[in-house]
């Protein structure tokens, strides 16, 4: 992780090094923020952040589903986002804007504790790495959506997919593949999924699933070229006789899926553990090319989907 010299904390821009929380943090000890992730791409036209509208919007969801009124409205947060990447010059980054409970009282209820909210950005590549990855069903199932509200990004559900994404790192694998109380597919640690099966997209339907601003992205993309996408529940049956898989997030973009539990992809070739040997699929390299487009600006009908910071 390469730093960068300023994070916008608490309504200033401070030297990273001084961007600092009390060890007491409400947040710290008991998993209380809601954070997001969010890209900026370099485009012809200058640095543009993508969906940063909606990425704002959904960490003032998450942060209310925690019981936190922010302190700052959603254009106010916009404009903290765009000054942080202005104030460290970057032309392409990845932006963490998060929302705790501060230091007050060490107790479950964040009683007296203060809001606190701060905005990091730092130049990053790929998530996944640039081949395809190769994926393991794990044990560890995702939230139940009883328990903790899915819908919402919130740090302690983390837990559960760093858990996830260690078991199958340990055994060898690129990323987990988590199912839902139910014995379906669910998602990845961080990453959305896909089934592709001729000319239909199908995806875990929302319910135990965090609702991914690229997913429903990719979804409105999708149908644009024309094709179907279909949300449903999705077995491991279903996704081991399918064409093509893929993952979709901020951090993951359009990453194709080379094997499931070794079993490859029918697009694969090669030895079972050789992702070099993959060939993407032709639906997911074209939704991932359009994708890529769309975030390089090199697409007007999707402009509304981009923040140019200079226009800011």
């Amino acid at each position: 992780m390469q730093a960068t010299k300023y994070i916008w904390f608490n309504g200033k821009l401070v030297p990273w090094k001084s961007a600092k929380i009390h060890v007491l943090s409400h947040s710290l000890h008991y998993g209380t923020a809601a954070f997001e992730g969010i890209r900026m791409y370099d485009t012809k036209k200058g640095p543009a952040i993508f969906h940063l509208k909606r990425h704002m919007e959904r960490l003032i969801f998450s942060a209310k589903s925690l019981g936190m009124d922010l302190p700052y409205t959603l254009p106010q947060l916009m404009q903290a986002a765009v000054d942080t990447v202005s104030k460290n010059k970057l032309k392409s980054c990845y932006i963490r804007p998060i929302a705790y409970y501060g230091f007050g009282e060490v107790r479950v209820l964040p009683t007296n504790c203060p809001i606190e909210v701060a905005i990091a950005a730092w130049p990053w590549g790929a998530y996944l790495g640039d081949e395809p990855a190769r994926i393991t069903v794990v044990k560890t199932l995702r939230i139940h959506p009883q328990t903790l509200r899915v819908k919402a990004k919130i740090s302690g559900h983390y837990v559960n997919s760093m858990l996830a994404g260690r078991e199958a790192t340990d055994r060898g694998f690129t990323e987990a593949l988590q199912l839902d109380y139910k014995g379906n597919i669910a998602e990845g640690p961080g990453e959305n999924f896909f089934i592709v099966k001729g000319k239909t997209l199908t995806t875990p339907a929302l319910g135990s699933i965090l609702p991914g601003i690229t997913r429903e992205s990719v979804i409105t993309l999708a149908r644009d070229l024309g094709y179907k996408v279909v949300e449903r529940a999705v077995t491991v049956k279903d996704a081991l006789s399918a064409d093509e898989c893929f993952f979709t997030g901020t951090a993951a973009e359009v990453t194709a899926i080379a094997s499931i539990d070794n079993k490859k992809m029918k697009t694969a070739s090669g030895s079972s553990t050789d992702a070099d040997a993959y060939s993407i699929g032709p639906v997911t390299k074209q939704i991932r090319e359009e994708f890529l487009k769309i975030t390089r600006g090199e697409n007007p009908k999707y402009k509304k989907w981009l923040t140019f910071v200079k226009e800011y």
